[in-house]
């Protein structure tokens, strides 16, 4: 094969690889004011939420976010929100769905314009206990 024939299929894969991206946020939302008087909870047992991929990506990035359930509790994926802090908040979890487990979110390829992001993601366990995190992004 040519290296020209290379190139091109390379050049046709990355392609395809983006055109598969799923949209996380719009740019029509990142344009939002930013929330203002978002209170957070207290120290409850219930499930932790913890980004764990870096806070500072370059979309498309592979949106990964695990859940900690305590005390031999399950996950409960059904149970999943995810707002997107702008007044007026953004529900994007049907966007979100998809990709939720009971061990967390693995949306790969999520596409958010550059910026600074926080996203609120709620979730309860199998004893109905609740736990939330609001998670900060900077897409670049």
């Amino acid at each position: 094969m040519s290296k020209a024939l290379l190139i091109a299929a390379a050049l046709l894969a990355a392609t395809a690889a983006d055109a598969m991206a799923e949209t996380l946020i719009t740019a029509a939302e990142a344009a939002l004011p930013a929330a203002s008087g978002i209170t957070m909870r207290g120290v409850t047992r219930g499930p932790g939420v913890k980004l764990i991929n870096p806070s500072e990506v370059k979309s498309p990035f592979n949106l990964k976010v695990a859940f900690e359930p305590h005390g031999g509790a399950k996950i409960e994926p059904s149970s999943v929100k995810v707002v997107y802090l702008k007044s007026p908040t953004v529900d994007i979890t049907d966007r979100v769905k998809p990709f939720v487990t009971a061990d967390g979110i693995d949306m790969g390829k999520a596409e958010v314009p550059a910026g600074q992001h926080s996203i609120r993601v709620d979730v309860k366990d199998s004893d109905g206990r609740a736990g939330s995190a609001t998670l900060q992004l900077t897409v670049k």
